[in-house]
């Protein structure tokens, strides 16, 4: 299980100094909306310059038409600067296979990840938009995914087993909304520990507010990192 942790703070000044204080372990940095609309390719850039060895996890979450999305995916993958990249399962199958075909041949592309159900759903708001439950449709979407040749799936904790063993133990599950101590929920509806998360074969967990809301980030990354 690897920690990415989230650099949703409001300044690149702020998320540099994050990552400065992490830059001695083997973490994942994530970046998402806010900082990448920002602060753009040079913020990509400058985590490299603070540790070369930082593995980048651009969370855009690519949602288009295929061939868009394979453009945006070319994009992303000739940086040379992100080591995972997501887009959204609901955008099909043949937006999945697109893209992957369009990266197929880069060298060192990056790992793709297709988003199952946000874990700021609760199973009445997921009803309304998608008519089936959460777990029923985060299941179909991580079938879609792994028979379009994508890497793995963002999904919570509570999906994360049953995907497994509906694809594969190599297809990696990715899990936000991760509360490493019992923290304050704050706007996400399925969250869990670390060792919930270990019991359901997670291989990344995704932590912000805990880690950059502590007077101390790097204590509470070593701690994260000595329990998982």
């Amino acid at each position: 299980m690897k920690l990415c942790i989230s650099l949703d703070l409001p300044s690149s000044h702020e998320n540099l100094a994050l990552a400065k204080e992490v830059k001695d372990f083997d973490v994942w940095l994530k970046v998402g909306f806010r900082s990448y609309i920002r602060d753009g390719k040079e913020f990509l850039e400058d985590l490299k310059a603070l540790n070369p060895n930082f593995k980048i996890f651009l969370d855009l979450k690519l949602y288009d038409i295929p061939n868009t999305m394979a453009d945006a995916a070319e994009e992303i993958s000739n940086f040379g600067l992100v080591d995972m990249f997501n887009v959204h399962a609901s955008a099909g199958v043949d937006a999945m296979h697109t893209v992957m075909q369009r990266i197929k041949d880069i060298p060192n592309r990056p790992l793709v990840l297709a988003v199952t159900a946000l874990t700021s759903f609760d199973n009445a708001s997921f009803m309304a938009i998608y008519n089936e439950t959460i777990s029923t449709k985060a299941i179909k979407f991580a079938k879609d995914t792994f028979n379009s040749g994508v890497d793995g799936v963002v999904c919570s904790v509570f999906e994360s087993l049953d995907i497994k063993k509906n694809t594969s133990d190599n297809f990696i599950t990715l899990c936000p909304g991760i509360r490493p101590f019992g923290e304050e929920v704050g706007d996400q509806k399925r969250v869990a520990d670390i060792p919930f998360a270990k019991e359901n074969s997670v291989d990344f967990i995704v932590v912000g507010r805990p880690i950059y809301k502590d007077t101390n980030p790097k204590d509470v990354v070593k701690k994260i990192l000595e329990n998982i």
